[in-house]
């Protein structure tokens, strides 16, 4: 459905690891921040839709993470929905919010993601990415994935998935090198993701990660499984980000002089699909261009879902930013760095920003609606008008299990 919600404001905590910090912490500084952008009470809200992924493996914390997290700031008695979609738990609550209000049924809606992840024994962390597959597949999926590295003969790198690391890395690994083998990808070209958002992420005083690196030194760095370098691997962390949805009538009643609009999301699942045919984020893209009345060409600002640095050369190709692998290309040509024809991830993305998983969705919408909005500071893109933001997460067979593309004018 074409959307009418507008983001009356937002608020985000510094995504990193927060030992110190639990849900209630990190999820009630994004409220408030985000209830005080707008200049209203936590009163005036009138439902709120809470995105987390883990914490039922992470903390123990099952069933009622949003009632929990809420009560804390003294907000209650509201409808509190609960909203569980692996890494697109954040974009899904804010979708159900934005739904919301465009049918009338409320006019001012809290979208929540919130994350923690770390933990002192990081199987836990880690399990609760081997959980966004199906498990009863999962040591086949495994199994695949060492047979697949072995083939390339990356034996150093072949074992771990799910024990050292997220097994996610090993699935974007193996995408990444068989990007490299059917368009000629290059290792530098992933290296030029990563250089090019830990630059943004510099300026960014929210991301888990502030140092910028040249792409010598991505390609130096630790090799996670290849041809992933440690840079080109998104961290574990922790965070939450917030906005308040609102009603265009609403928006009229606070003088909201330049609102931001959400005027197309659209969510779809995996499905079983053949390798070469269009998939979640094609599909997803293409019909949020539709219902928006746009196309890639009026982009200004594009927050995609880099949990790999290989990731966001493939976004750039299924958002039909450019053609079907040019991807490394388009990066190498500076275009999608901050000054260039379409900057991309300027927040620094999932690479640098961080990925507390629960709160990534949201986390875009922060960034994409300051940026809309003229107050992102060094990382401004100059004349934002139009933004997209794609987020997806888990695994279905060949594809994500969940993806949302969401698009946003002033």
């Amino acid at each position: 459905m074409r959307l009418n919600a507008v983001i009356a404001g937002v608020g985000m905590t510094r995504f990193a690891k927060h030992p110190d910090l639990g849900l209630k912490q990190l999820g009630g500084a994004a409220v408030r921040d985000a209830v005080t952008d707008v200049g209203l009470e936590l009163a005036d809200l009138e439902a709120a839709f809470v995105g987390n992924c883990a914490a039922g493996l992470v903390t123990g914390q099952e069933s009622i993470r949003g009632q929990v997290i809420l009560r804390s700031i003294g907000l209650g008695r509201i409808p509190i929905i609960n909203v569980e979609n692996a890494c697109a738990s954040g974009s899904t609550a804010l979708m159900q919010a934005c739904v919301m209000v465009s049918m009338g049924i409320y006019d001012t809606v809290l979208a929540l993601g919130v994350e923690k992840l770390t933990h002192p024994d990081k199987r836990k962390s880690f399990a609760a990415f081997a959980g966004a597959v199906d498990v009863d597949e999962l040591k086949e999926v495994l199994e695949s994935l060492q047979r697949s590295a072995q083939s390339g003969g990356e034996a150093s790198t072949a074992s771990g998935a799910g024990e050292k690391r997220s097994m996610f890395m090993d699935i974007y690994a193996q995408a990444a090198r068989a990007h490299m083998e059917r368009y000629g990808t290059t290792a530098e070209q992933y290296a030029a993701v990563a250089a090019k958002s830990s630059f943004h992420g510099s300026l960014n005083p929210r991301a888990q990660f502030r140092d910028a690196m040249s792409v010598e030194e991505v390609l130096s760095a630790p090799v996670i499984v290849e041809p992933l370098t440690r840079p080109m691997c998104c961290p574990i962390g922790d965070g939450a980000a917030a906005a308040v949805v609102v009603s265009e009538r609403k928006a009229g009643a606070l003088g909201i002089r330049e609102p931001v609009r959400v005027i197309s999301s659209v969510m779809h699942s995996g499905w079983d699909h053949a390798v070469d045919e269009p998939g979640t984020v094609e599909l997803c893209a293409r019909e949020a261009y539709e219902e928006a009345g746009l196309g890639p060409e009026d982009l200004s600002v594009v927050e995609c879902h880099d949990a790999s640095a290989p990731a966001e050369i493939m976004a750039y190709e299924a958002l039909e930013l450019c053609a079907r692998g040019e991807g490394g290309k388009l990066v190498e040509s500076g275009d999608t760095k901050l000054g260039g024809r379409l900057p991309v991830n300027t927040s620094g993305g999932l690479l640098r920003k961080g990925h507390p998983v629960g709160a990534t969705g949201l986390a875009q919408i922060v960034e994409l609606t300051e940026q809309l909005q003229g107050r992102a500071g060094e990382r401004q893109v100059e004349g934002a008008k139009v933004a997209l933001a794609q987020n997806g997460g888990g695994k279905s067979g060949n594809d994500a299990a969940a993806m949302i593309v969401t698009i946003l004018t002033v």
